[in-house]
């Protein structure tokens, strides 16, 4: 039985996906607040490995880290609704940078769509910093 994380190209179609991705929240002036690190390298990793073990991939991300716990882990920082839209526009332009089937295509967006809005925790804007 193949998986989905085999079906659209493996590890390389997920870093090529999750760089795509980081590449516009390095600049998205709502998303990169978010991020407390200078260097968004660690979070790239992070998503890359748990994307691919939820897609069928090697198990990394929960040898390294545990279950994946995404409310938990994100807690701490205010997702808006505006946050999770940016998130799915930068999310689109990494899918977009890959060869997906449109089935296949359809099936990841659906699931990433329903990630960016189960993991909003806030409808206040954040403060900015003074």
């Amino acid at each position: 039985m193949t998986t989905f994380y085999e079906e659209i190209g493996g590890f390389e179609t997920f870093r090529r996906i999750v760089h795509r991705f980081y590449e516009g929240v390095a600049t998205d002036e709502v998303l990169r607040p978010l991020y407390p690190e200078e260097d968004l390298g660690p979070a790239e990793e992070r998503f890359l490995l748990f994307l691919v073990q939820y897609w069928g991939g090697p198990t990394t991300y929960s040898d390294t880290r545990g279950h994946p716990r995404l409310r938990m882990r994100h807690a701490p920082f205010a997702v808006t609704p505006e946050a999770a839209q940016r998130w799915l526009v930068h999310f689109r332009e990494g899918l977009d940078a890959v060869d997906l089937t449109p089935e296949q295509d359809a099936r990841f967006w659906d699931y990433v769509t329903h990630a960016a809005q189960f993991m909003v925790n806030t409808f206040e804007q954040p403060t900015p910093p003074q």
